[in-house]
């Protein structure tokens, strides 16, 4: 068995047996009583059916109590109901009144006369009741002694449940010290030993059970046919006289219409409860199956499916065959197991995610470094596209994907099965396991002879050009064996060769890169650099009303260096977070002189993506809010789109936090990656800056033109500012200004200038404005 494989069954081992222990928990706890009786209230819910009109109820109601001048009656009335029913022809005449106290002689008399007349058809009640408030004692209840003599006792016990519904009714009780039958037995004429209870099936609606009034029956109102042969039940329904008790689905109801429903649940035949291992056993099968399961849809079809077909199992058990069949622990252990395979899902979806380049689809930098360090290998090699900024200005971000695996594709066919990573957005990277130098150059040159042929895409032909870097394995790290690899193709590129091994002279040029990387460090720390701003334009205001923060430095014996030059650098050797505070520093400084000389304008500056998410920029951020020169409004964090989409969860965390500190936050280089709507609406944007390369030639390019005013529309229905960057001309301007844009960047606003110059062009524009 290999290592994934025993990985996989551990895993598996260890769910099931979880979920076994959960659903034991619930079982021998108690803890899943209310999910089986709200499961048993959908049981009945779904077999709801009338009474068989066997047992019908005389009702002591409201009407009878006041024809017969309130309550207690005369026992001359209830013996003359007998009577009565007996006239009718009813079959079993049973009492839920109590005769345990005497009454007056005549009317004791007339009561046990009549007891006597119906020939031993009549049941009388005993009662268990405390002896007194706060007693614990019981005391028992019979008929007065004549009575009982002339009748058939049994007994009438309705004991709630701890939370005072009351669910189940006894077979029988004891009562002075002889067991009786309860009332609902005795009319269903069903057997079993003292103190054992059944389910009352709440299935049957008690609404069907026919009912007739105490006084309609003793006037001889009711007919001969309605009763005939029929189970009748007297007893108390006016809520006056307080038999009244709590059941499920159908609230509070008598306690002579629960024993109605109990006659007609005993006479059906009593539910058998099934032990909860059984079922619990089951679901633990349906968990060993659900753990088969690999996609969040599938686990939630087959949890679903699980659930049903288990309850459909519940619900047919106890139509056909009486049993009732708690699932709360069976339940309890599938849920466990779904969360816990949508835990791992989860999980090895974000190690995926992490590991794969959200353009392509490939496996991405992380994801070599990892193999790397997991394999054995001779060197990296990389390909570099030449010109891949253009190639993705040309194409865009959704075939640029489709592209890169186009290219992924023809390079798999060179490199006998290794896997191949994008390391970077226009370089490709793989391993080679075999150190043959020649049959490297071999299928290099394979490799550049198939891209002579165009790569197509929807209708498009593409012309990609690579250059290969090589790095062999020396026991440097991964991540610097790939950066040789990348300096290396850069070189090739540089010299028009095929491809280069990184060697000493490499080694040397990055000794250099080093030494201005030192010269950066003391620059930074000494004054070195500088800021200018390059402003933009509210074109509804028709003002400048931010800038964006540029860092300059004037190298003292290389002269002026481009950021290229050095911010890709600093990124590399872990100098950003230095250099950005610089510039926050200093942004936010000379922002507080604009406003003191009367200009209330904002600052953005850029954040690189390695610190968006980065707990010590956060915290140097959080010193920087404090500070005296920050107002909340004033600071603007551009970021772009791969900073967020990279790690998607932590950049929307600390992009809330920003924003909660009074940063407003602006998605730099729009248009270049891969947002969705669905990001766009995650994430908490106050603008959008559309990348210069569709900007540019807007007014000229329908397409370019279509994907502006989209985009414009699209933020401003979000709630979002839109700036659009690259603007070099007249005619570029006036169309952004007529598809709605709020702000525009560009040489022909305004070139990046320093801070006192930006105060004076301010000036310049507030006037011309006015």
């Amino acid at each position: 068995m290999n290592l994934k494989a025993w990985s996989r069954t551990h895993w598996s081992l260890t769910i099931v047996s979880a979920a076994a222990a959960v659903g034991l928990g619930f079982g021998l706890t108690g803890v899943g009583a209310g999910l089986d009786q709200l499961l048993q209230r959908l049981r009945w819910e779904l077999r709801s059916h009338p009474a068989s009109g066997s047992v019908h109820i005389v009702d002591i109601d409201a009407r009878s109590l006041a024809a017969l001048d309130g309550w207690p009656w005369p026992r001359s009335h209830h013996a003359r109901v007998i009577d009565q029913l007996r006239k009718v022809g009813a079959a079993t005449i049973a009492f839920d009144v109590d005769f345990s106290a005497r009454s007056t002689a005549g009317d004791d008399a007339a009561l046990v006369a009549a007891l006597a007349r119906a020939h031993g058809a009549v049941v009388l009640p005993t009662f268990r009741q405390r002896s007194g408030a706060g007693q614990a004692e019981w005391v028992d209840s019979l008929p007065f002694h004549e009575a009982r003599e002339q009748s058939v006792l049994a007994a009438v016990s309705v004991r709630p449940d701890a939370d005072g519904y009351v669910r189940r009714m006894p077979i029988a009780t004891v009562t002075r010290g002889l067991p009786r039958p309860s009332l609902s037995a005795m009319i269903a004429q069903v057997s079993g030993r003292a103190g054992e209870r059944f389910s009352v099936d709440f299935s049957i609606d008690p609404g069907s059970i026919p009912h007739h009034s105490f006084v309609d029956v003793l006037k001889g109102q009711v007919p001969r046919n309605v009763l005939a042969g029929k189970r009748v039940l007297i007893g108390a329904s006016a809520i006056e006289l307080g038999d009244q008790y709590a059941v499920p689905r159908y609230g509070v109801i008598p306690g002579v219409v629960i024993q109605a429903l109990a006659a007609e649940t005993l006479t059906a035949g009593t539910f058998r409860p099934v032990a909860w291992p059984l079922p619990l056993l089951f679901a633990l099968l349906v968990v060993a199956a659900l753990l088969r399961t690999r996609t969040g849809p599938r686990l939630a079809v087959w949890v679903g499916v699980s659930l049903v077909t288990m309850f459909a199992g519940s619900l047919a058990a106890e139509q056909w065959m009486h049993f009732i069949v708690p699932l709360a622990p069976a339940f309890a252990a599938i849920a466990f197991a779904a969360a816990a395979v949508a835990a791992l899902q989860l999980a090895a979806d974000t190690e995926r995610r992490r590991l794969t380049d959200v353009e392509s689809g490939l496996p991405n930098k992380a994801a070599m470094a990892r193999w790397l360090q997991e394999n054995s290998f001779h060197s990296i090699v990389v390909a570099r596209v030449a010109a891949f900024e253009r190639l993705a200005a040309a194409l865009g971000g959704h075939e640029i994907g489709e592209t890169i695996r186009r290219l992924q594709d023809r390079v798999a066919l060179a490199v006998e099965g290794v896997p191949i990573f994008r390391i970077e957005e226009g370089v490709l990277a793989w391993p080679e396991v075999q150190g043959d130098r020649a049959s490297l150059e071999n299928r290099l040159a394979g490799i550049r002879t198939a891209m002579l042929n165009p790569i197509e895409v929807r209708g498009r032909r593409a012309d990609v050009t690579l250059h290969f870097g090589v790095a062999e394995n020396d026991g440097d790290a991964p991540l610097q064996l790939m950066a040789h690899a990348v300096l290396a193709s850069e070189r090739a590129r540089e010299t028009h060769r095929g491809w280069r091994v990184h060697d000493e002279a490499d080694r040397a040029q990055l000794g250099r890169e080093l030494s201005l990387l030192g010269e950066l460090d003391e620059a930074v720390a000494t004054g070195g650099l500088h800021v200018h701003y390059q402003p933009k334009l509210d074109l509804g205001a028709r003002r400048i009303r931010s800038a964006e923060a540029l860092i300059r430095w004037r190298h003292p014996e290389l002269g002026a260096l481009s950021p290229d030059a050095f911010v890709p650098l600093a990124e590399r050797h872990d100098r950003i977070l230095p250099l950005t505070r610089f510039v926050l520093d200093t942004a936010l400084r000379d922002s507080a002189e604009w406003r003191r000389r009367g200009h209330d304008m904002s600052v953005a500056v850029n954040v690189s993506p390695l610190l968006v998410v980065s707990p010590d920029f956060f915290e140097a951020v959080a010193q920087i809010v404090a500070g005296p020169h920050f107002v909340r409004g004033s600071l603007i964090f551009e970021v772009t789109e791969s900073a967020v989409l990279e790690d998607l969860e932590s950049a929307i965390q600390a992009l809330h936090a920003f924003r909660s500190m009074g940063i407003a936050i602006s998605m730099d280089d729009y248009g270049t990656g891969q947002s969705t709507l669905a990001y766009l609406q995650q994430l908490p944007l106050d603008e959008l800056k559309i990348d210069r390369r569709f900007v540019q030639h807007a007014d000229k390019d329908r397409n370019d033109a279509v994907l502006v005013q989209s985009t414009i529309d699209m933020a401003h229905k979000l709630g979002l500012k839109v700036v659009a960057e690259g603007v070099e001309d007249k005619g570029c301007f006036d169309f952004l200004k007529s598809a709605g844009c709020d702000a525009v960047q560009g040489y022909f606003t305004g070139k990046p200038m320093s801070s006192e110059m930006l105060i004076r062009e301010m000036t310049s524009s507030t006037r011309r404005a006015a």
